[in-house]
């Protein structure tokens, strides 16, 4: 087989390739055998009729167009192959000659990924959350470990936020008592806001003897009328917190002292931060790389990101035991409004894919036999098997799928070049550097933190 490649206009190029009779020859062969098991012939088994019966028989032309069928989109994919050639579409084929006999040739026109330019892409600033915890975050995780431990005592005070009040409540619909909202004996948390909002607004500032009487908006929107509430306010209590000492930190964690406690919550408060801020800084650089791309995108590369995302969904979905017809008109949608919103961010993703391209190219940057293991054993890892055998099962007669694992490779290797030079600061304007953001780092955890947690 030979092939060239003729770059044409509107991201197009034309493959050509010629396969001369005798390598044809082997199709045919092929297409044969598939023939043979199809039509039955006196004399002879089914897939048993030799070709030369078959030629006599169904004429030699008869499994040309078969072998054509089956083989063009072979050769096709190799030329693409072996020229390199990023198609994002599916081709347009032509066969210019070999159609009744003889060698084969056949043109390929097919849309290919856009080669764009950009610049300003080493000059980006994002503000991301600051990954440090405030004394203030500390505090309230600390309260809420302590508020598990607390006990409540009676207050003659009016409520408050936060206090347990003990209450008979009557609520009623047009006249009618609604089962669910008469309880006696309720314990309810002033400001949870877990039946209606009218609720708390009543019980603050209430104390203990109070008869409450008011009407509310019905949670349901169908329903046009107003509840009816009669509440009477049996007990204020409010929580009383236990003690921040080592006896404390024994009882609610596995920590021996307070100080050793309090440094894991602001660990994992931080871990959590960190993680929060590398993830606002992943989005807001592809969204500015995406923004320097000023280049029409072709319609059929936000199709394929729709597509992929798309199924990402339903096997996600399967993976919960759900169909995704089940989902969609759970949410309301069809598949084609379901595209339809998709569309935007398919866009922006195809727009940041052709930029990471285009500073890949600019810098040179090319991924390296260790960045290709690395992406194998990710990817190895993802499927329960070692990287060899990844190798001889996924690999091994597919060459086309380790080039791919490798441009993989080369993008993650061009998002951390990116990152690297991008201006981060806080919301304050204070630069952050860098490495306080990776989701490994320990540079910002007290010395004291025990626990090792990924967030």
């Amino acid at each position: 087989m030979k092939s060239t490649v003729e770059t044409l206009d509107g991201n197009r190029v034309k493959v050509s390739v010629d396969i001369d009779a005798d390598e044809f020859e082997e199709k045919l062969d092929e297409a044969f055998r598939k023939l043979a098991r199809q039509v039955r012939l006196p004399g002879f088994r089914p897939g048993k009729a030799p070709r030369r019966v078959l030629e006599a028989r169904l004429g030699p032309q008869a499994a040309r167009g078969e072998a054509l069928s089956d083989a063009v989109p072979e050769y096709y994919a190799q030329a693409v192959d072996d020229h390199d050639v990023d198609v994002i579409a599916a081709p347009e084929i032509d066969i210019t000659s070999g159609a009744e006999g003889g060698p084969v040739s056949f043109d390929a026109v097919v849309e290919v990924r856009p080669l764009v330019t950009i610049t300003g892409y080493d000059q980006l600033t994002v503000e991301v959350p600051s990954p440090e915890p405030t004394a203030e975050e500390i505090s309230q995780q600390v309260d809420q470990l302590r508020k598990q431990f607390g006990e409540l005592a009676p207050v003659s005070r009016p409520a408050i936020d936060g206090d347990n009040v003990t209450m008979d409540i009557y609520g009623s619909y047009n006249g009618e008592e609604v089962e669910g909202l008469t309880v006696d004996d309720y314990a309810y948390e002033v400001g949870q806001g877990a039946v209606v909002p009218e609720i708390d607004e009543e019980l603050r500032g209430s104390k203990t003897g109070d008869i409450l009487e008011f009407n509310a908006k019905h949670p349901d929107p169908d329903e046009d009328g107003l509840l009816r509430f009669r509440i009477l306010v049996k007990e204020v209590q409010e929580t009383v917190l236990p003690d921040l000492d080592d006896e404390f930190a024994q009882e609610a964690s596995e920590f021996d002292t307070a100080d050793e406690l309090r440094a894991d919550i602001s660990g994992n408060i931080a871990r959590a931060k960190r993680a929060d801020a590398f993830a606002s800084l992943a989005n807001q650089v592809g969204e500015q790389l995406a923004e320097l791309v000023i280049d029409d995108i072709p319609e059929a590369l936000v199709d394929a990101e729709v597509q992929h995302r798309l199924r990402t969904l339903q096997m996600r979905l399967a993976s919960q035991g759900v169909e995704i017809d089940t989902y969609l008109e759970a949410i309301g949608q069809t598949v084609e409004e379901m595209a339809e919103a998709l569309r935007e961010p398919a866009l922006l993703e195809a727009k940041t894919d052709l930029a990471l391209r285009a500073v890949a190219a600019a810098e040179s940057i090319e991924a390296s036999d260790e960045d290709v293991d690395q992406e194998l054993a990710m990817l190895a890892a993802q499927v329960g098997q070692t990287v060899d055998e990844l190798k001889s099962s996924v690999f091994a007669d597919d060459e086309s799928r380790l080039k791919g694992v490798r441009l993989d490779a080369k993008m993650r290797r061009t998002r951390e070049w990116v990152l690297e030079r991008v201006e981060i600061k806080d919301p304050d304007g204070n630069p952050i550097e860098r490495s306080s953001l990776n989701p490994d780092s320990e540079s910002d955890l007290p010395p004291t933190t025990i626990e090792s947690q990924t967030t």
